[in-house]
């Protein structure tokens, strides 16, 4: 079993996709940010950009969905998840980012436009994801050829590796150790396992697009 394990680590830590999504027609997606004209002020979408369980589980309302990637950063297992999928007794391991110049990181971005739903999806998030003590605004691309973003001011939760604003980091492991630990650790949101496969077929679904 832990083999299995061992090679889904590897296959995320890998993940590429060669693929072009331009296919996509993008002018509905480029609402980011605010402007005004000579009448009113013209509240434009929040954009949310999910790496990890988000990309299957928004739990918020969203008007629209886009698969992307952002530049210079890599997804790796070095978060601590002791509200999620593990216990302060035994932590399990989810991901976060950490800068890596000339890499990508694919996920999905979610558009929320209702001002609503976007206090909704704040206040949500900010339960969610509160082990994760860094928000960041980043460029979201969606064809690897372009080098003009699709969307830009996209907000991520990123888990930084300061112990004393993150005390739950858990940083580089070997994937061996980092199996052994998944395998082991459980918690309120349901086995660590469990967390490694949804992602593991999320970005195989991302791929076959």
């Amino acid at each position: 079993m832990l083999s299995s394990f061992i090679c889904s680590l590897f296959f995320l830590t890998q993940f590429r996709l060669p693929f072009s999504l331009s296919q996509y027609c993008l002018t509905k997606f480029l609402c980011c940010g605010s402007s005004r004209n000579s009448n009113h002020i013209i509240k434009m979408a929040m954009w949310v950009f999910g790496y990890g369980s988000l990309i299957w589980k928004a739990g918020f309302n969203y008007d629209d969905r886009l698969v992307g990637f952002i530049k210079d950063y890599r997804r790796v297992f070095y978060q601590g998840s002791t509200d999620h999928r593990g216990t302060p007794e035994y932590p399990g391991r989810t991901v976060t980012l950490e800068p890596a110049p000339g890499e990508v990181c694919w996920g999905a971005a979610y558009k929320i436009s209702k001002e609503e739903d976007k206090e909704a999806a704040i206040t949500y998030l900010e339960v969610r994801e509160k082990q994760y003590d860094k928000k960041a605004y980043v460029d979201l691309f969606t064809d690897p050829l372009a080098t003009t973003p699709a969307i830009s001011g996209v907000m991520v939760y990123i888990a930084s590796p300061d112990k004393k604003l993150n005390p739950n980091y858990l940083g580089p492991a070997s994937i061996e150790d980092i199996a052994k630990q998944i395998v082991r650790a459980e918690g309120p949101s349901g086995p660590n396992r469990e967390y490694l496969f949804q992602l593991e077929k999320a970005l195989l679904q991302i791929g076959e697009l």
